[in-house]
């Protein structure tokens, strides 16, 4: 995708503007960091806390609403799209180049607030230990509502491909699944589709058609284990793949309207879980070329997440259950960031934890991991 285009700040209000009608838009921002500063594995962490914090700023309740809801997130952000050092346990910016940093939203209260937000954006984004100038703002996703991708759907001739730019990942029996199948793909899709549309479908009728129509005509994938969210590690995958449909697909016209429609979705609310975390993004044709390479440092911390949990959870009598498997991850978190150097109070905010518990929390991993040695 094409870079922003540098623009004066007195133009932008007219670039970033779409209909009061809108339910779906993508934007992309510029960014220059300030120093050759570092960041920490997990940044995607802060850049999440900083989008919130910039929504709670001006709309407290919708702000807490995308904190804390229960229902699927309307919005996805990416991590950040450039090169980036190596420096020890860290990663480095270069101070003479720029990074790309995606933000969608996927419903009318997120549109809404994004294009008031957009016409007096905040010069600096500061994360922990770096900061960056907001050089330039554009739309990467066009503005569109949830009807007119559902009524401009009509390409039954033709494959649709999708690409996977960040490792992207379900959750199944309480486990990580790193494959697109087409049931998990489009059981992620409209999930999202049902929360924030007022057209909304079957969703068991549409995963038995999907089970039965849809064909995976090609595919190049790899696997990835990064840390992400909060806490714990993901395995996934990043690449490509190419879909298309049976000649009984035609029997349910609604539903190979849906097909197309939600593989025009897929962009705007990326593919998986943790996708407010940077995973899963997600873009429309084959471009696995552009696939970027997860830092070492990131896929160092996510090995050391798994290892971990795996051995505090050998200890436990019922590790089969799930507040076992939640401690362990906990532990394994806090200790793997610790070994890289991370403050306590560090992590405590990124995890959204008592400094007091993560502290305990640290001490009793330590103490487990000399019983197991």
């Amino acid at each position: 995708m094409a870079r922003p285009k540098r623009t004066k700040k007195d133009a932008a209000p007219s670039d970033l503007s779409w209909s009061a009608d809108t339910e779906l838009v993508g934007l992309v921002f510029e960014l220059t960091p300030r120093a050759a500063d570092y960041l920490y594995p997990q940044y995607t962490v802060g850049l999440h806390a900083w989008f919130l914090d910039q929504v709670r700023q001006t709309d407290p309740e919708l702000s807490a609403y995308l904190h804390d809801g229960q229902s699927e997130k309307p919005f996805s952000i990416s991590s950040l799209e450039g090169e980036l050092l190596t420096a020890g346990k860290n990663l480095q910016l270069k101070v003479d180049a720029s990074y790309l940093w995606y933000v969608s939203a996927l419903s009318k209260p997120v549109v809404q607030w994004l294009a008031q937000w957009v016409q007096a954006l905040p010069e600096v984004i500061e994360l922990r230990d770096a900061s960056f100038l907001i050089h330039a703002c554009e739309i990467a996703l066009a503005p569109t509502t949830y009807d007119e991708l559902f009524s401009n759907a009509h390409s039954p001739s033709t494959t649709l491909k999708l690409s996977f730019l960040s490792a992207t990942s379900f959750r199944r029996k309480g486990n990580h699944f790193p494959l697109p199948v087409p049931n998990n793909l489009f059981h992620s899709y409209l999930r999202r589709w049902n929360d924030f549309s007022n057209q909304q479908f079957d969703q068991d009728a549409f995963l038995e058609w999907v089970e039965e129509c849809v064909l995976i005509h090609r595919h190049r994938l790899e696997s990835v284990k990064v840390a992400a969210g909060k806490k714990g590690s993901v395995t996934g995958f990043t690449g490509a793949i190419e879909l298309g449909l049976t000649s009984a697909a035609s029997s349910q016209p609604k539903f190979e309207q849906l097909f197309y429609a939600l593989g025009q979705f897929a962009p705007y609310c990326a593919t998986g879980h943790k996708t407010t975390f940077g995973l899963g993004q997600t873009r429309a044709g084959w471009l696995t070329q552009e696939t970027p390479t997860v830092p070492s440092q990131q896929s160092l911390l996510a090995q050391r997440i798994a290892e971990l949990q795996e051995q505090f959870l050998s200890q436990r009598k019922r590790a089969g259950g799930t507040r076992a498997t939640e401690i362990a991850e906990t532990w394994a978190t806090i200790l793997a960031r610790r070994e890289l150097g991370e403050s306590l109070m560090a992590i405590a905010t990124d995890m959204e934890m008592r400094y007091e518990t993560v502290k305990t929390y640290a001490k009793l991993a330590r103490r487990a991991l000399t019983q197991v040695s």
